[in-house]
């Protein structure tokens, strides 16, 4: 192993030049390249960089070869940084992936090159082999992470924007709710809700659930708990949109909503928030010809 290893990295070292234009040559003959999102240029800049910090990496660590090592730091932190590119731009974990991978192709060229014995181009080939698929896996980990984080980041920013606040009347808000009230979301609201009624020091918060499709028990408690966190503040709340299914379910379930002033549409429970308001609301008489 320690020979093989030290192949590789006179490879890296004095085979630079032509390593660096074989492994260009393989990246760019993958099928179906993205060449949309990656030029030519670019590739090179990145796969030059790649075989500076691997040869680095090599030179320190040359019998272990772990990739989890203090020496590989380098290595791993380009390819984290890769994996967040790419992942970013819309590359697949496949083709982050075969960046590394690729380089399988030029090095074997290389070696094959170096008219070394059978045994000694087995153990070189092994070597390179179990570097190079390991330096992959852990790019694809790091492309994995990067879409979790951002698909993590677009739910968040969904929630914020599936939850808007608004200011009906003066000293009365609402919050409309469509889809799904689960934990997450319900802190969100929760957040907003309140945040909402200490800007605008309103008595009333209107909850509207007419786009929930369902109310179960879980998503009861997700309510009484936006309703005592907005009576904390010194706001009551109406909880709009009961419908008669809901109603029925909230009866068979033996959810207590009592101490909540309820109403089937969002217009009745404005009526009502303007009424404990201080305001009347009448209709004005149209003039008759």
């Amino acid at each position: 192993m320690n020979e093989a290893s030290s192949t590789i990295g006179v490879l890296l070292d004095q085979r630079r030049a032509e390593l660096l234009e074989g492994w260009l040559r393989a990246q760019l003959a993958v099928p179906g390249l993205r060449t949309d999102l990656i030029g030519a240029d670019e590739l090179r800049v990145e796969s030059d960089r790649f075989l500076t910090a691997l040869r680095d990496a090599v030179a320190h660590d040359a019998e272990n070869r772990d990739v989890t090592g203090p020496q590989w730091a380098g290595v791993r932190e380009f390819l984290m940084d890769l994996s967040r590119t790419r992942a970013t731009r819309g590359f697949s974990p496949t083709e982050t992936a075969t960046f590394v991978f690729s380089l399988k192709e030029a090095l074997f060229g290389e070696l094959r090159t170096r008219g070394v014995s059978r045994e000694e181009l087995a153990d070189a080939v092994w070597s390179v082999t179990q570097l190079l698929d390991a330096l992959g896996l852990f790019t694809t980990e790091a492309y994995l992470r990067t879409r979790e984080q951002v698909i993590q980041r677009q739910q968040e920013e969904l929630l914020e924007l599936s939850t808007p606040v608004v200011k009906l009347w003066e000293g009365v808000v609402a919050v409309p709710l469509i889809g799904t009230l689960d934990s997450a979301r319900t802190q969100v609201v929760m957040e907003s809700l309140l945040q909402r009624i200490l800007e605008t020091d309103s008595a009333i918060a209107i909850i509207d659930i007419t786009g929930v499709p369902t109310v179960d028990t879980l998503v009861a408690q997700h309510l009484l708990k936006t309703v005592a966190a907005a009576r904390l503040m010194g706001a009551d709340c109406i909880i709009s949109g009961i419908r008669p299914h809901i109603a029925q379910t909230i009866v068979h379930l033996g959810l207590d909503l009592n101490e909540v002033i309820t109403k089937s549409t969002l217009a009745a429970a404005l009526v009502v928030a303007l009424e404990q308001t201080g305001f009347e609301i009448t209709r004005r008489r149209v003039a008759t010809s």
